[in-house]
């Protein structure tokens, strides 16, 4: 009987694991990505802060998210939170060009939080962001559909991942947020 509940335990504890202890080699602010207008956005320069990273899409059902996102960066911002577009056609949703996808967030959405320019977020081809936040979180990581959100602490790490329904100016995503900035 004792030894059937320490395997049960041993069960539940794998089964709870937090990827809080992943064993991180880099962390977020170790990389570097392009934004929208070709130039690189050194993630380094983001050190010590808070970083949303959101993979966008102009043609999903979700894009109205953009608004939220914008809102959380207007709100935010000066408190130290980036807020990062990864536009991306890995799920088939995003415009042809990086011209395309920045016009259409201005016109639409007047966007002026960091934009990337249009990225891989899954599989092979991932961007080595979306590879390092799989090997040190792992599969909840992933980006399920677009406006998947990964949130990094002041540590370059990942604080916790949001599902596409989860709104980026929802009550969970604001209060981890604020707990971060304090």
């Amino acid at each position: 009987m004792k030894n059937l509940l320490i395997i049960g335990l041993a069960i539940i504890m794998f089964f709870f694991k937090s990827s809080s202890y992943a064993q991180y080699e880099k962390i977020f602010y170790d990389f570097k990505i392009n934004s929208i207008s070709g130039d690189v956005i050194n993630l380094n320069d983001y050190k010590g802060k808070p970083v949303l990273v959101v993979n966008t899409a102009s043609y999903c059902g979700f894009t109205k998210q953009y608004d939220d996102m914008q809102d959380l960066w207007e709100r935010y911002k000066d408190k130290g939170l980036i807020v990062l577009g990864v536009p991306s056609n890995s799920f088939n949703q995003e415009k042809k060009n990086n011209s395309e996808v920045k016009e259409f967030c201005k016109v639409n959405f007047n966007i002026n939080f960091p934009l990337t320019e249009i990225t891989n977020v899954k599989g092979d081809n991932a961007h080595e962001i979306y590879k390092w936040a799989k090997d040190n979180y792992g599969k909840s990581a992933v980006p399920k559909w677009n406006f998947y959100k990964i949130l990094i602490n002041k540590e370059g790490k990942i604080e916790d991942t949001y599902a596409s329904l989860t709104n980026p100016t929802s009550k969970k995503i604001i209060n981890k947020i604020e707990s971060l900035l304090n």
